[in-house]
């Protein structure tokens, strides 16, 4: 099924939902009526956003949960297992796990901000795994998550039904939503936004129009399927900040009829309507939003999701890609394939940079001298696919991050050899001068 934002209806046997009332006294097959919400109940109606689900068993009927016991990478906000650094950063790309490893235990932070408990604030991973997940399933109360295939596909299963995924696409989970990943391909990598705040939702187009950047027909979400599995299953979910874990007797996926308007849903890069520049300037990257979460601050984001897919460079005697920068906001970057317009080397697909707030950023020296040199003239970028995290909180990186070997400690010398611009002879040094 597809729409951003609609209400579906999907049964996988005829008959299973109800018509007319969504609790009747009897639901059809004695199923259970269940409503997860991702809103408070009070939200306002284009705000509210919750889903009935009617499953073979009720999810109130498990044991307690317990500490989650296995070693884990998975860091959450608060984020202070180490200081802040304003530093620049770029890594290599995250190498495949060596030992069978799963899409849980291949989780490993590397930055984030806020807090899942004060709702506010996103966390960022990256995951390497080896193995699907095998009779167990994981949720999480803190936050939905939006994941960033790049190498190898993945097939989610989710309590409303399954959403295969390879690179270009993307896959977000709203909270509390019960999924596994099992890896088709036998390994994958990729990225994950774990997002505190408010949902993600389509930018607003403004002057845009009508049309343009992520079509709302292009989200697609899965249609009912249930498994009717008696065996055990353990369930692991992320709870103000940690891992927990229980084992029930049966598979979570065992939800037959579903309708609302939350949901796990895919969307396929390749499909976005690119915007740019037919004149002159190199427009702010806020044109290649896909998807967005806001703020209490208008046009300020708790975390905007943007691509730089392939495109027409077509501006006159302008500098065609990103120019020198400081920003409010804090950018996470990362590539799925290709190579990136504004760094000639280091920025590896499956590697990933950080600017902060504020933090001097822009090409390196040799895509600075090819883009002044070049002849100007309509140019196709091909073969590429970066996106880059962007929030209004500055990033704290994890220890993890900042002593791993695969951080690259010399990042900053791209920025060195530029020669001090030269004013003629006779300027003026000034007002005063």
């Amino acid at each position: 099924m597809t729409g951003f934002g609609n209400h579906f209806a999907t049964e996988s046997v005829e008959g299973a939902l109800p018509v007319g009332r969504n609790s009747p006294q009897h639901v059809p097959f004695g199923l259970y009526a269940e409503q997860l919400s991702a809103t408070a109940f009070t939200a306002p109606r284009a705000e509210n956003h919750r889903t009935w689900l009617y499953r073979l068993r009720p999810t109130a009927n498990h044991p307690a949960f317990r500490p989650y016991a296995a070693p884990t990478r998975l860091r959450s906000g608060p984020f202070e297992d180490a200081p802040p650094t304003p530093n620049r950063l770029r890594w290599d790309p995250l190498p495949l796990p060596a030992e069978p490893t799963d899409f849980i235990d291949g989780l490993v932070t590397y930055c984030g901000n806020g807090d899942p408990s004060a709702g506010a604030g996103i966390g960022i991973h990256l995951y390497a795994a080896n193995r699907s997940m095998e009779r167990r399933a994981m949720f999480n109360a803190d936050g939905e998550l939006l994941i960033v295939p790049q190498q190898g596909a993945l097939r989610v299963v989710t309590e409303m039904g399954v959403l295969p995924a390879e690179p270009e696409q993307i896959v977000v989970i709203p909270r509390g939503v019960r999924f596994r990943i099992e890896l088709p391909d036998g390994a994958a990598r990729g990225y994950v936004c774990e997002n505190y705040g408010a949902l993600f939702r389509l930018p607003d187009l403004g002057p845009i129009g009508s049309n343009g950047l992520a079509n709302p027909r292009d989200f697609e979400v899965p249609v009912a399927r249930f498994e009717d599995d008696d065996e055990p299953f353990e369930i692991v979910q992320k709870f103000c900040g940690t891992l927990w874990t229980t084992t029930l007797p049966h598979s979570p996926f065992d939800v037959v009829a579903w309708h609302g308007n939350l949901a796990p849903y895919r969307y396929d890069l390749r499909r976005f309507n690119t915007m740019n520049t037919v004149s002159f300037d190199h427009p702010d990257p806020s044109i290649f939003t896909v998807l967005t979460s806001p703020s209490d601050t208008p046009g300020t984001a708790n975390c905007d999701f943007v691509i730089f897919p392939p495109r027409w460079m077509v501006a006159e005697a302008t500098f065609r890609p990103p120019w020198f920068h400081r920003n409010v906001m804090s950018e996470f970057m990362g590539l799925i394939h290709g190579a990136y317009d504004a760094k000639a080397g280091g920025f590896a697909p499956g590697g990933a940079s950080l600017h902060n707030c504020m933090s001097g950023h822009g090409p390196d020296r040799a895509s600075y001298d090819a883009a002044v040199g070049a002849t100007l003239a309509p140019h196709r970028i091909e073969n590429t696919m970066a996106f880059m995290f962007e929030s209004r909180f500055p990033f704290r990186t994890t220890r993890f991050a900042q002593e791993t070997p695969l951080c690259q400690l010399d990042y900053d010398d791209c920025w060195t050899g530029f020669r001090k611009a030269q004013l003629p002879a006779n300027s003026a040094k000034g007002p005063d001068a």
